[in-house]
């Protein structure tokens, strides 16, 4: 006879205890990790360039029972994240969100264009992740490390080169990083979401021949909501998802399954 006591258990998918960042958590994707996170009981720093955004929803989740602060950041500057990352306590949780699009046809894009869209989608990600492994590692507790990615890190698109080229290099990243980090018991995943209904997108959404292709790739016929991430944010960032580091979580409703 099977015993209760000999049933295996379901790891958790609370965060008690655990210490989050989240960067471009102002709105959108990253303040719905940011409070999918809380809700799952950790302490989260909302980071991001505009203070107002990141006090209000920091305040928002403080009135709802949670755990919230708030940092100002800007991830193109390097000293910046230094200072910011060695004046607090280390973090158990690292979510890499915040990010930028300049959509243009490959033979008209600037460099300027191409340099803004890389400092913070790649350059920022990359030494934000050092500065918050580092304090990982001299703790000795490990930790969880989300790039929120894109399926356009998978895929092609038009008038998307530079964008794509970030995301392909992120999706690199994250699997380098966890060969570099798993001996210390960091994991590192990456979430690449088709498109989100946010004001980031709402611009191009808008275009109904766009839209229309949009959703054309889309097995489920519909784009993602804010709250299609929370879900896979907390799963990455617990012990839910313990042995799993170097890979890319698809939330892409099927476009790359064919």
């Amino acid at each position: 006879m099977v015993e209760p006591r000999d049933l295996p258990q379901t790891p958790s998918l609370r965060l008690g205890g655990k210490r989050a960042l989240v960067t471009g958590a102002g709105r959108g994707i990253g303040a719905a990790c940011a409070v999918a996170l809380a809700q799952a009981d950790a302490t989260v720093t909302l980071a991001a360039r505009t203070e107002h955004e990141i006090v209000e929803l920091a305040e928002a989740i403080v009135s709802a029972g949670g755990r919230a602060d708030h940092m100002v950041l800007d991830l193109v500057d390097l000293d910046a994240i230094e200072a910011a990352v060695s004046g607090r306590p280390p973090y158990d949780i690292l979510v890499n969100n915040a990010g930028t699009n300049r959509p243009a046809a490959f033979l008209e894009v600037a460099p300027e264009d191409f340099d803004a869209v890389l400092a913070l989608n790649l350059r920022g990600t990359f030494f934000l992740s050092q500065a918050v492994a580092r304090t990982m590692v001299q703790a000795g507790r490990g930790g969880s490390i989300i790039h929120v990615s894109s399926q356009m890190g998978h895929v092609g698109a038009r008038d998307r080169t530079v964008y794509c080229a970030s995301k392909h290099a992120l999706e690199g990243l994250t699997k380098a990083m966890a060969v570099d980090l798993g001996a210390f018991g960091i994991r590192v995943n990456s979430l690449a979401p088709t498109f989100i209904e946010t004001e980031l997108t709402r611009s191009f959404l808008a275009d109904p021949a766009f839209r229309a292709d949009a959703l054309g790739k889309s097995k489920l016929g519909r784009f993602g909501t804010v709250e299609d991430m929370m879900g896979a944010v907390v799963f990455l960032a617990s012990d839910a998802s313990a042995l799993m580091t170097g890979s890319a979580m698809m939330l892409d409703a099927g476009w790359t399954a064919d």
